[in-house]
Order: C-alpha cells, then structure tokens, then sequence
C-alpha cells in the first residue's frame, strides 16, 4: 500500500489540477465527530513526516483518508 505522502505527491505531479479538489479527511480533537476535511488548495507543502497547511502543520498519523469528490484515493487500514 502507498503512503500518504506517496498518494499525495503522485496526485500533485501527475493530475492537471494538482491538490485542487482533493479532500483530506484527518483526526481533528474537539469539533463535531472529531473529524475535519483540509481541501487541497489549502494544502502549502507534503513534507517527509506531515502535511503543511498554512501554520498548520498535520502529522500524517492523524489523516483518515484521500478523497475526489465520491471517490476515495486513499483510506487508513481498519
């Protein structure tokens, strides 16, 4: 199975759009369900360990999945 950052960097360089219309959906404490979607046009960076979204830094191990609209691209094993 891929990596997060190896489906994160494969969707950057290779789609037309980019991380534009991407959604990651990650472990967020404290809002309704505990979770919260980072649309990729808010995505600044994919680094060796986290995903940099302007002074948010997000530690891979707290992203659930990759999706495009309806379609998943990446999912967390259960």
């Amino acid at each position: 199975m891929p990596t997060i950052r190896e489906v994160l960097n494969k969707i950057r360089w290779t789609f037309p759009e980019g991380l534009n219309g991407i959604e990651v959906v990650i472990v967020h404490r404290g809002v309704p369900g505990d979770k919260k979607v980072i649309r990729g046009e808010e995505i600044k960076d994919v680094a060796p360990r986290a995903i940099i979204c302007g002074d948010a830094v997000i530690p891979y191990h707290r992203v659930l999945c990759i999706r495009k609209g309806e379609e998943i691209l990446w999912r967390r094993p259960q």
